[in-house]
């Protein structure tokens, strides 16, 4: 059984994926900035852990922790994260950096503290937490989709320089998981946008995510753990694990379709009014 450490195990798929590890028998530390919200994990063998991904020495307190209690980190899960939706125009620098600070730099940097007891090993696993958003653009989500693309070259090219040392890269593409995430982030568009120039299709696009996030269609978070504890038990993990409602059929379109047909496509939900 392996060590394992998971980012973002507050809620969601952190949270479904710290306690199914567990349940298998793996020894695993779910982190998240407010640990009162693990704290019922504990039940299903789990050891809470506060960590704030945009605070080094609190990421570097984190892991020693479990390197002194456990002497090594076999995987780690980069689950941390959250959707920054708004019209690029309008997003204020500090909101943009904070994007990149959660779901790229903070990412780096942790796994940068985990990977020299992994080579040392030569072996290792990271487990990365992307998004379909890391390979297709829809509207308003512009500097979510610069994160997402950043850690998929981020990735990508650390998979490359680590094979040599016996470390595995992975990355999780979902698509439509039936979080709050889309609600938290659809809430934000339309608040960003008032009084702005895409106030009206920022409105209408909010309302489709709420409508989609709040409906049946889309995938339970059950399934992406699910994924994810495969590419944790796999002997030899996919490079990529693609999963969720819409996964497949958006990066479909997005290779066969011209770009400007794409584009049309995604601007349609500026346009549609949900009815109720």
């Amino acid at each position: 059984m392996s060590i394992i450490l998971i980012t973002g195990a507050s809620s969601g798929i952190g949270y479904d994926t710290a306690e199914m590890l567990a349940r298998q028998g793996h020894t695993v530390y779910g982190a998240a900035r407010r640990i009162e919200k693990i704290e019922e994990l504990r039940d299903a063998g789990v050891h809470p852990l506060q960590m704030d991904v945009t605070d080094e020495e609190s990421m570097r307190a984190g892991v020693k922790s479990v390197l002194d209690a456990e002497g090594r980190i076999d995987v780690l899960i980069n689950n941390a994260g959250y959707g920054y939706f708004g019209a690029i125009e309008t997003t204020p620098p500090e909101d943009a950096r904070r994007q990149l600070e959660v779901n790229v730099f903070g990412l780096s940097m942790l796994t940068a503290l985990v990977l020299p007891g992994m080579r040392e090993r030569h072996s290792g696993r990271i487990i990365n937490i992307a998004s379909v958003a890391g390979r297709v653009c829809m509207y308003f989500g512009g500097w979510y989709h610069v994160s997402k693309y950043a850690v998929e070259a981020f990735s990508d090219s650390l998979r490359i320089e680590m094979k040599p040392f016996g470390v595995d890269v992975v990355l999780i593409e979902p698509g439509g998981i039936h979080t709050n995430w889309g609600i938290i982030a659809a809430d934000h568009l339309k608040k960003s946008s008032e009084g702005s120039a895409y106030e009206k299709e920022a409105a209408n696009e909010a309302e489709i995510m709420h409508y989609a996030y709040s409906s049946d269609y889309l995938t339970d978070p059950s399934r992406v753990a699910k994924a994810i504890c495969k590419a944790v038990n796999s002997k030899r993990p996919r490079v990529r694990y693609i999963l969720g409602a819409g996964a497949r059929t958006l990066l479909f379109l997005h290779a066969v379709l011209p770009s400007r047909w794409w584009d049309a496509m995604m601007r349609l939900g500026g346009r549609i009014k949900i009815r109720k």
